[in-house]
């Protein structure tokens, strides 16, 4: 009889013990379940179409319009460019709205905006979506003076009388005249001005802050000149666009021969002389390094970067006749030959012969001069109307 309950008591407690286990298990599959329904389904990033890019000067600003042109056509974009036979979109008047060819008619419908503009952000608001992603970039005032003054030297009376950038640093004021406002914004705080702020304005550090937190507020990304590869993959990354969005050949350089060296003295004296374009340059190098750290760590960057290179090496060996960017008498194609400028001698590109149309037309839009694309972008999206007076086909 003893024996008989002892059984009986160890069948109950199986029994009890399966059915906590069932329970357990039931309860298991539920969370699992929910757990399930909660998690977010990952979904691709998709790419950013409407894109408003403030081209600053002299910041290797047009390598990146290139960009943008290719990745408008690649997507069939409409491009903001200028009104009839204008190159800029009123500069360095305050951008108007009316600048824009055929606004009037497509109104806020544009997809892309890059061309040299006055930045003037209720005029854009017109033109751009309400979406639109707005960057810039920007260089050390110091290496921008430089070029700046050999590009503009016989445009900027500033410039014009002085003998070298050397010459001129020494006694800024002497050339530079307040009067000739319209023509010397070349000469002094050339970023702060394309921005939309008075280049002449008195430093004072209660004004430059107040300023830079306006552009923090209206621009989502300021890219940085000094590290352009970087800056390319966090534009990719950001907009979420592909490697060979952003990868590029060097436009509108310089031959080293038409660079005049800064002494010492003269490098300092740019910091003072262009204090407003300094101080908006060390803010967003920095802010640049954070922005990177947002997105990812230094290894995945220079990972990206490391693959971005390839693939321009890669284009480069495909497409040019000669490894780099030559001196603008020796481009055979009249067509490929680069605007010139005051004392600046700009390189351009020689392409090999017996490339296929679809090679060939990647290499050409990679390598065609700033104003020669955007006339072949105005005809192309224009047909109706008259040409611009640049030879591009």
């Amino acid at each position: 009889m003893r024996g008989t309950w002892r059984y009986f008591q160890q069948l109950t407690c199986l029994i009890l013990w399966l059915g906590v286990i069932a329970l357990i298990g039931f309860f298991q599959q539920h969370v699992v379940m929910v757990v399930r329904r909660q998690r977010p389904v990952f979904k691709p990033c998709q790419p950013t179409m409407n894109v408003m890019f403030l081209k600053t000067h002299k910041t290797a600003s047009s390598t990146v319009l290139n960009i943008l042109f290719r990745f408008s056509e690649k997507h069939n974009l409409t491009v903001a460019l200028p009104c009839g036979n204008e190159f800029h979109l009123g500069y360095p008047l305050r951008f108007k709205a009316t600048d824009v060819e055929e606004f009037k008619t497509i109104g806020q419908n544009f997809n892309i905006m890059g061309n040299h503009l006055r930045f003037n952000l209720p005029q854009v608001k017109r033109v751009m979506p309400n979406d639109a992603f707005y960057f810039s970039i920007l260089r050390d005032p110091v290496s921008l003076f430089e070029s700046s003054y050999v590009y503009y030297k016989t445009y900027s009376p500033a410039f014009r009388n002085s003998k070298n950038v050397n010459e001129f640093l020494l006694a800024p004021w002497s050339y530079y005249n307040l009067s000739e406002k319209a023509w010397n914004v070349y000469a002094k705080n050339n970023m702060w001005f394309d921005l939309g702020y008075d280049n002449n304005a008195i430093y004072d550090e209660y004004y430059v802050q107040s300023v830079i937190q306006d552009i923090q507020k209206h621009f989502h990304l300021m890219l940085i000149a000094e590290y352009f590869d970087e800056s390319m993959i966090l534009l990719k990354d950001t907009l979420c666009w592909e490697l060979d969005d952003v990868v590029y050949f060097k436009l509108n350089a310089r031959s080293l021969d038409s660079i005049q060296a800064l002494n010492p003295d003269s490098k300092e004296k740019v910091k003072d002389w262009c204090a407003l374009d300094w101080k908006l340059y060390t803010h967003f190098n920095n802010t640049f390094w954070i922005k990177i750290q947002e997105r990812m760590d230094l290894k995945t960057l220079y990972k990206e970067v490391n693959l971005l290179q390839k693939r321009q090496k890669e284009l480069m060996e495909r497409c040019l006749l000669e490894e780099t960017a030559i001196d603008e008498t020796k481009i055979k194609d009249e067509k490929l030959k680069p605007f010139q400028s005051g004392h600046a001698k700009i390189l351009g590109y020689n392409l090999k012969q017996g490339l296929d149309n679809k090679t060939l037309n990647i290499c050409k839009k990679m390598t065609i001069p700033e104003l020669q694309y955007m006339a072949y972008m105005y005809s192309h999206q224009f047909p109706n109307k008259t040409r611009k007076s640049i030879n591009f086909r």
